[in-house]
């Protein structure tokens, strides 16, 4: 019982802090920040959601996807397609298709003419096909380095794919040249800053949803997964089915981020699908720290913000400073920035605060008044 009200009160803990640091991102950083910095914030915390979704997969449950980018670019186009559309009269074409010779408007893209099945489609796409990638996977039993070569594999044919398919999603140059969204200029200060506040919104609840899901039994059972797969089939549980509906949610989440930072940074490409930015969401979460949630998010502001700052003060060399991150974490933090603070920082806080050491016996023996009363006698 006492477990069960220290770990409540620990949420609530949690739930304090992270409404204040929303307040902050809301309230605070808009003031302080410029209009490009805050554009960069919002396009970061984006990032962060699909984060949330690798450490939920890989920290909590043991895989190592290296495909999520596939996830993050539909749930972007999917947006995209709609934005493309919402300007024009019906059976308009947008302007590429003409480029290309297209006469008639593909079937599939009408269907995300309507706002709100483009906004369930960010999710249900990337889910769906998560889940379905998930199910051939996982119940044949693929696991480690094989899964994670499978996850590549998929971001080359994605990337191959909408890359040679100039008329239809016009190839490498993506979908751009956003106009309106529900009347509004997409590209208007006022409606950049209401993306960016729903961006804030949209990481506050993927977060509760991680935690929630990370704190109770399903939790448990995906650490046991991730800790010992074999042991929990032998208790009687499958675990195809909960790695297949982890994984269709951390898809669902990748989508939501695409469609958050394409709103953003006004394009959707095939680069999103490249290998190597899959590659850079799971460094992210390593520099954060695994299994933590708050180092998910941390670790992918921290770094994209180094990023930033780095390549304009030293375009020529912040390759390196990037590279020597990586390798610090890798070899000094591998438990990540939330590592350091839970091995180190913590105890060094607790100690200038004059914090009594924990003791190495019983701890209700050094409490207990008869015992301090003889150990004074015997003179300890």
């Amino acid at each position: 019982m006492t477990n069960d009200k220290s770990k409540r009160n620990k949420l609530l803990v949690e739930g304090g802090i992270v409404v204040a640091i929303a307040l902050i991102l809301l309230f605070v950083m808009p003031a302080v920040l410029s209009d490009f910095r805050l554009n960069l914030l919002g396009r970061f915390l984006a990032l962060a959601i699909v984060a949330l979704g690798i450490d939920l997969i890989w920290g909590y449950t043991g895989l190592l996807s290296l495909g999520h980018g596939i996830f993050f670019a539909l749930g972007g186009y999917a947006l995209a397609m709609h934005l493309q559309l919402a300007p024009l009269e019906a059976g308009s074409l947008p302007e590429f298709m003409g480029l290309y010779g297209v006469e008639k408007l593909p079937w599939f893209w009408g269907v995300f003419d309507p706002f709100g099945f483009a906004v369930v489609a960010v999710i249900l796409i990337p889910s769906l096909l998560g889940a379905v990638l998930g199910y051939l996977v996982f119940r044949n039993r693929i696991k480690g380095v094989y899964f994670s070569i499978l996850t590549q594999a998929a971001t080359i044919v994605f990337f191959n794919f909408f890359n040679g398919q100039q008329k239809l999603f016009n190839g490498t140059n993506g979908l751009t040249n956003y106009e309106t969204i529900l009347g509004a200029d997409v590209n208007s200060p006022q409606t950049q800053f209401s993306f960016y506040g729903l961006t804030v919104l949209l990481l506050g609840i993927c977060y509760a949803l991680c935690r929630w899901l990370t704190s109770g039994r399903f939790g448990r059972l995906l650490i046991a997964i991730r800790d010992d797969e074999s042991r929990v089939r032998f208790t009687g549980y499958n675990p195809t089915g909960f790695k297949v509906l982890v994984f269709g949610i951390s898809a669902g989440l990748a989508g939501i981020a695409g469609a958050m930072f394409t709103l953003q940074t006004g394009i959707i490409s095939p680069k999103a699908m490249d290998i190597a930015f899959s590659i850079e969401m799971v460094i992210w979460v390593a520099v954060g720290g695994r299994a933590t949630l708050i180092g998910a998010v941390l670790g992918a502001v921290v770094v994209n913000f180094a990023k930033s700052l780095l390549s304009e003060q030293f375009p020529d060399i912040w390759l390196f400073f990037q590279g020597a991150l990586f390798l610090v974490v890798v070899t000094v933090l591998p438990a990540g920035l939330v590592g350091l603070w839970r091995t180190y920082l913590s105890k060094w806080w607790q100690s200038w605060r004059g914090n009594r050491r924990p003791v190495v016996t019983y701890p209700s023996l050094e409490e207990d008044r008869e015992v301090q009363r003889e150990r004074e006698e015997l003179g300890e």
